[in-house]
Formats: structure tokens, C-alpha cells, sequence
């Protein structure tokens, strides 16, 4: 069966926008002679070619970066006090050096209004850092954190995940979720089929004093991702014992069930008295209706089959050094998403989360094939029981003709920032890979020995043409330091002597994704992967989605392809044993609200240890290491394994 929601009608709109977007900017040509591509290497660990030496170098916080012009004024980081270049400073209030200190400084004066969201299991390894904190700082960072522990103390308490419910939470707001169908890669994506309102079901009666346990017949009222608020066939319109479940559940099965394994069929104590012949009645209700297909629930178990398997080996993305790859090991599977843990781990708590159809992971030997750079482990032979991952489970690409025209270093264009995914920012290839892989970096803020390029493939979403976001209406974030506003790419291309790549080379195919704007949805925080959070779409651009974190500020959106594995239907979480962070709470949100017009705070926050912190336990951890001497103090910050990915660190 096929999903039933016809969206043709915008097919001729949607082909007309689309051939817009792409063919405005096709005309540019070179300001200057092309440069060639570079070959794959058979070095896994070749050093990355450093930028030109006429671009001045700036030092920020043990990151190198280079800086157009070099006029801009001074300031001072407000975590660690470092001074250094204005517009190399990490956000638009410039106010800290690096996202290091951004979410350091979050970390500490934010820690109590947000337990309420991070209420997973937490693990324990210390991130590395730029650099060590003043005594002043952490100081300063434990006040606040003392005064915002007393300011919560006079409100209501945060609301725990164990108070969340979809059900109320939709309910009451009167939301809309996006349709099973759109996620292709979650259980029952490609098999939903029609189920809609008005399905009817057989499911446990709640409603009835007998000891043992006995169905009854409801139907689909509204339908939320997997989950469906029922009414029990009887009470027509009186919705006083309505209930919301997930249909996927053990306890949810198509009519006939009951008499095909002899359960009884009860009806509710609350409508006994209705009618005297309840046969009857349900003969006649149930004539002509809708019910699930006889093996759904064979097919929810069959769909929720993974094929990776703990102890398998693949190359993932090294989370400290963008442009490199690691093997890790896979240690437990929840719902096709991984946690990884890299193999010279010993303690097993230098992890990385991610679904196994991400395209941060390959299988081993991906890298050499390529030319992309590899960190070889210490590791010299394979542990008892870790074998292989074969190449096939993994995520295919499209296969593309490099043979003919085809990017080239140099070569300019628009790429969503994997440090800060609410961004679209300038970019420039800088490397040419094979099997279409490309070195990408972002303008304006690249390390001078590129550590922080990252590889997307030339058929990837996230990869834009010159001028996509001026055609479309997203703002542009333009190259750090880049003085000449507004941002105008034929003056930049001038400027700079370059090239914007050819539009006719980026992927152009736009699925019939079925997305709305104002849908909800769970969704992996892509700045903290281990975290499945409330979200709902605000904002469609063809098949890029923005996603929006319910209870956060919006400058912690993030840009998402509309087929990404890192989004899922309402129910998800429930139906695999994942763990949801629900929304910010009201106090969180008072606080956001209150503060963010002086303190430009970090989502990503970091956590800390196995357990929650008393205030004790936090000043003993920020007075931690003041041996060292008073300029090194002690860093608090630290990871949980996978935020580290996006934090910038000095090779």
C-alpha cells in the first residue's frame, strides 16, 4: 500500500524553483588560470599541503587561522582571557576565541537549567582542550553556577524526561508529525503503507475489573509518527478514556487477532450498558473497515533487524581531526544507530556516535583507496573477536564520471559548516579524492595545516553552488574577517582570483520527501550525537530541512538533508529503547531568554561523569590542578565522546 498523501500538485513549482536555484550563478567564470587536480595518494598519513603563504596567519588559542585583510580590532575572550583578532573569535557577539571556551563558559553558568534535557547515561573521558583555564575563570564559572542553582531553587523544578509525554505534548499544542513514510531508513519507513485514521485495532482493555487480560476493538483517532492516539469502538464521540500508544507495540495487533488465539473480547465497564448484543454491533462497525495487515507485526520485527554487529571494525571519522580518518569498533547497536568506540581505547570511553547509514563511516581500507588521510593505530593486530565490517552493509554512493568536466582545487562554492551546522558558509575545495570525494574548507577560518577539511562526497546535499543561498534567501555566512558587506560573490571571486564551481556538477534530485514545515519529529543533535531530542521542522529549502530544537534558541538550528539517518518519526525513541531528550523546559527557556542578549551560551554542553554533580563536587573539579601554576589552571572541560568531534583542536 502507498502512502496516501498525494503532494504532485507542487511538482511544477518545485521544478520551476529548483532550476532557478541552480542556474543563476552557472555564468561565472575564472578570475585567474585553473588549478589542477590533486591525485589520490597511497600515503594513508601524507601531511595536508599548507595554504598560501600571502594570506597573514593569526594564532587564536592554539589554532592557526588565516585572516583576508587583517584590519579589523582586538578582543578578549571572556572564558579564558585571551586576546587576539576580532573577527577570528568564534560567534557573531565575538566573545569567546574558540567553541572550546564558548561551551566551556555555557558549560558552567548554564550546567543546572539544563540536566533536565541531558538525562542519558553519561560518560566520563575528559575532553582535550585548547588551552588550560585561568583560576579567575573557573572561579567566576563556579559563581555563577551557585547563583543559578539558587535561582532555580525559587522556581518550579525542571520537568524530567519521565514527565514527557508525545501524546500531551501534541495534544495540547495541536502539532502535526511528519508521516512514518518519510523516513525511508527507520522501521516500516518503506512498508508503512495505509495506515491512517479510522484503522481499527485490537488492543489490551484498560478499562475492565477481570483479573486476567482482555482486548477490545479501537480505532485511530490521530495518527503521530508510530504512535496513535485510539478510542475504544463504542464511545463514539466521548473521548474521556482516549489513550495514546505506539502501533508498532507487542500489545497492538489487526482485528481477528483475538479469535485466531483465543483472547477474549471485553467490552469497556464504562459503556457495558450501551448495548445488549455486543456481537451485533461489532459485525456492523467493523463491515467495510480498515485494519493492519496480518504479519505487521512481523514485519516491525523484521525491519528492526541491524546488520552491524558489536565487534566490527570500520573506519570512522576522527572526532579531534576533521580531515582524518580512525578504526573503531562497534560497541552496541540501538535502533541502527552505533556507538563506536576507537580501537586504542582502552577504557573504552573514546567514542563516537552515529547511524550505520551515516556517511562519516566506511569499511576498512576506505581511506588508502581513496587518497584520504588515516591515523594507523598503535593497534598492530586485530583483538580476539573483532573482525572486518563487509564493505556492502555500508552506505552506497553515486557513482560519478570524473573523466570529464569535474572539480578542481580552488574551485568555490557553499557548504553547510560541520562545526556549526546552522551555518551555509563559503568554502573552497582542496582536495580532489577519487570515487568523487572532495577536501572541503571553510574560507576564512581553515587551520594553516587544513586538520579541519572535511571530506563530503560531490553528489553530497550538504554541498551548494555559488549563490544558492542568495536565489533561496539563507543567509550566507562569509569568509571570517571578510570586511566587504554586504557579501557579494562576484567581487569575492575577483578579489580572490578564483573560480566558482560549475552548477552542473552538484546534486540537483529532490525527493518527494513529504516534509511540511511545523512538522515534528526526533532528531539527533548533530553537536552532541549521542542525543535524540524534540525537534520540528521550520524551514524547507528543496530537500534541505531546517531543524528546529523545541525549548532552544534558534541559533542552535541545524541544517539537515531531508533523507539524513539522523531523523526519525515521533515514537522512535520508544520503540527501539532510545533515549529521548525531551524539551527545554519553561525555566531553561526563562533563563535562555533572560540571558541570551549578554551571554552567547553553547548548546553543546559537555557532561560530566557518571553522575550528576553536587556543587561541592563541581568546585572540587574546577580547583582541580591548580598545581600546575596559576596561568595553566586546570581545563573543566570535558566530552562525552562524540561533542569533541566538533570542537576544533590543535593537531
Amino acid at each position: 500500500m502507498e502512502n496516501t498523501k498525494d503532494l504532485t500538485e507542487h511538482s511544477t513549482h518545485s521544478e520551476r524553483k529548483r532550476r532557478d536555484s541552480f542556474g543563476m550563478f552557472d555564468g561565472y567564470d575564472s578570475c585567474s588560470e585553473d588549478t589542477s587536480s590533486s591525485s589520490s595518494s597511497d600515503e594513508s598519513e601524507e601531511e595536508v599541503a599548507p595554504l598560501p603563504s600571502s594570506l597573514p596567519i593569526i594564532k587564536n588559542n592554539g589554532q592557526v587561522y588565516t585572516y583576508p585583510d587583517g584590519k579589523s580590532g582586538m578582543a578578549t575572550c571572556e572564558m579564558c582571557g585571551m586576546v587576539g583578532v576580532r573577527d577570528a573569535f568564534y560567534s557573531k557577539t565575538k566573545r569567546f576565541c574558540s567553541v572550546s571556551c564558548s561551551r566551556s563558559y555555557s558549560s558552567n553558568s548554564k550546567k543546572a537549567s539544563i540536566l533536565a534535557r541531558l538525562q542519558g547515561k553519561p560518560p566520563t573521558k575528559k575532553a582535550k582542550v585548547l588551552q588550560k583555564q585561568p583560576l579567575v575563570a573557573k572561579l567566576a564559572a563556579y559563581a555563577q553556577y551557585q547563583a543559578t542553582l539558587q535561582s532555580q531553587a525559587k522556581t518550579k523544578s525542571a520537568v524530567s524526561l519521565e514527565g514527557f509525554s508525545w501524546g500531551n505534548y501534541i495534544n495540547s499544542n495541536s502539532f502535526i508529525a511528519a508521516p512514518v513514510t518519510c523516513f525511508k531508513h527507520a522501521p516500516m519507513g518503506t512498508c508503512w503503507g495505509d495506515i491512517s485514521e479510522n484503522v481499527r485495532v485490537e488492543v489490551p482493555n484498560t478499562d475492565c475489573s477481570l483479573p486476567t487480560k482482555v482486548f477490545w476493538i479501537a480505532g485511530i483517532v490521530k495518527l503521530a509518527g508510530y504512535n496513535a492516539l485510539l478510542r475504544y469502538e463504542g464511545f463514539e464521540s466521548d473521548s474521556s478514556l482516549d489513550f495514546w500508544c505506539n502501533i508498532c507495540g507487542s500489545d497492538i495487533h489487526p482485528v481477528g487477532w483475538c479469535a485466531a488465539s483465543g483472547k477474549p473480547l471485553v467490552p469497556p465497564r464504562t459503556i457495558q450498558h450501551k448495548y445488549t448484543n455486543w456481537k451485533a454491533f461489532l459485525v456492523k462497525r467493523l463491515t467495510g473497515a480498515k485494519t493492519l495487515p496480518p504479519d505487521f507485526s512481523q514485519k516491525v520485527s523484521e525491519s528492526m533487524q541491524y546488520p552491524f554487529k558489536p565487534s566490527m571494525r570500520v573506519e570512522v571519522v576522527d572526532k579531534t581531526h576533521l580531515c582524518r580518518t580512525r578504526v573503531a569498533i562497534v560497541e552496541s547497536v540501538i535502533g541502527g544507530r552505533l556507538r563506536l568506540v576507537y580501537e586504542e581505547s582502552e577504557d573504552k570511553t573514546d567514542d563516537f556516535w552515529c547511524h550505520m547509514y551515516s556517511p562519516l563511516i566506511h569499511h576498512i581500507g576506505w581511506s588508502r583507496s581513496i587518497g584520504h588521510r588515516f591515523k594507523r593505530s598503535d593497534i598492530t593486530k586485530k583483538q580476539d573477536g573483532h573482525f572486518d565490517t563487509p564493505p556492502h552493509l555500508f552506505a552506497k554512493v553515486k557513482e560519478v564520471d570524473q573523466s570529464g568536466e569535474w572539480y578542481k582545487e580552488g574551485m568555490k562554492l557553499e557548504a553547510i559548516d560541520p562545526l556549526n551546522l546552522s551555518a551555509i558558509c563559503v568554502a573552497t575545495i582542496r582536495k580532489v579524492l577519487a570515487d568523487g570525494f572532495l577536501m572541503i574548507g571553510i574560507d576564512g577560518s581553515e587551520a594553516a595545516d587544513g586538520s579541519d577539511w572535511f571530506c563530503y562526497h560531490a553528489t553530497s546535499p550538504s554541498i551548494f553552488p555559488v549563490g544558492f543561498c542568495e536565489i533561496n534567501m539563507i543567509e550566507l555566512t562569509p569568509p571570517r574577517g571578510y570586511t566587504k558587506l554586504p557579501f557579494k560573490w562576484f567581487d569575492y571571486l575577483r578579489e580572490t582570483g578564483s573560480i566558482a564551481a560549475p552548477v552542473k556538477l552538484f546534486n540537483k534530485d529532490v525527493p518527494n520527501h513529504g516534509f511540511r514545515v511545523g512538522m515534528k519529529l526526533e532528531a539527533v543533535d548533530l553537536m552532541e550525537p549521542r542525543l535524540v531530542c524534540v525537534a520540528t521542522v521550520t524551514r524547507i529549502i528543496h530537500r534541505l530541512l531546517r531543524i528546529h530544537f523545541d525549548g532552544w534558541e534558534e541559533e542552535y538550528d541545524q541544517w539537515v538533508d531531508c533523507e539524513s539517518p539522523d531523523l526519525y518519526p515521533v515514537g522512535w525513541c520508544q520503540l527501539t529503547g532510545y533515549q529521548l531528550q525531551p524539551p527545554a523546559p519553561q525555566t531553561s527557556r526563562e533563563s535562555q531568554s533572560g540571558s541570551s542578549k549578554q551571554k552567547k551560551k553553547a548548546k553543546s554542553q559537555q557532561y560530566k561523569g557518571h553522575k550528576k554533580m553536587t556543587p561541592l563536587q563541581l568546585k572540587e573539579e574546577l580547583l582541580d590542578g591548580e598545581e600546575y601554576s596559576f596561568l595553566q589552571g586546570a581545563s573543566d572541560q570535558e566530552s562525552n565522546g562524540s561533542a569533541s568531534y566538533y570542537i576544533k583542536q590543535e593537531p
